[in-house]
């Protein structure tokens, strides 16, 4: 998907590099065309990830597991790392600079991940087992159950974003984690979070960015031309 001229995965690196909060910028991926976008505006790619960790059901601790022991056996160890997942353009430099400033000031947490509202409330959600409705939250207030009270009246809930995460690398190494168990919240202000994935996902961007385009990241690069490299341009 292309916004404005670049690759949704531009607007990512872009904000990465520009925050100046990280020594590297590493994209993981499983495609030399992904892999040529991505040094294109400035990333690292220094190898490929592996199939096995590629399909759709592949749990991140996997190919984050992978590539940090890759990057150590290169002789490139972090003690932190974090996620910024391309389909979220609106993760700006200042997003990525409150977010480490925050995670930087608690010692005792092991990990921070990007969180908003809840739109949905869990309590009015629903599994369907043998044709019956099941809860997924359950809760009372008083006699009447949590599904049957006003939103209003529920507890505030809050549900993960793909802007970003931040971690120690010892969750990794250590516990087999990529978030560890005691998690900061980092609370994103639209549209920092909004995540694409699905076509009406897709329509609220580009509506957002037709109204307010200061919202996505610069990018100094020129835009990458499918099939072709750009010896002049950044990062080449």
């Amino acid at each position: 998907m292309e916004i404005n001229g670049h690759p949704l995965l531009a607007y990512t690196i872009s904000a990465a590099i520009d925050s100046g909060e990280f020594d590297s910028v590493v994209v993981s991926t499983d495609s030399e065309s992904y892999a040529d976008i991505a040094r294109h505006y400035g990333a690292e790619v220094p190898f490929l990830r592996p199939n096995e960790f590629s399909t759709d059901f592949s749990p991140d601790i996997e190919w984050v597991s992978y590539t940090l022991a890759e990057l150590k056996s290169n002789g490139q160890g972090f003690d932190r790392f974090s996620i910024l997942r391309p389909t979220s353009p609106f993760r700006s430099v200042a997003t990525i600079r409150r977010a480490m400033a925050q995670f930087s000031d608690n010692k005792d947490a092991d990990s921070l991940r990007a969180v908003e509202l809840c739109t949905q409330h869990p309590a009015k959600m629903w599994q369907i087992i043998d044709d019956l409705l099941v809860p997924v939250m359950r809760g009372k207030t008083g006699e009447h159950e949590w599904y049957s009270m006003p939103t209003q009246s529920l507890p505030t809930v809050w549900v993960q974003n793909a802007s970003l995460e931040i971690a120690h690398t010892r969750c990794v190494t250590e516990q087999n984690s990529i978030s560890g168990k005691k998690i900061m919240a980092f609370k994103t202000n639209y549209p920092e979070g909004l995540d694409i994935n699905s076509e009406s996902d897709v329509l609220i961007v580009k509506s957002v960015v037709e109204k307010s385009p200061h919202f996505l990241p610069e990018i100094s690069a020129k835009p990458y031309v499918l099939g072709l490299r750009n010896s002049s341009s950044k990062g080449n």
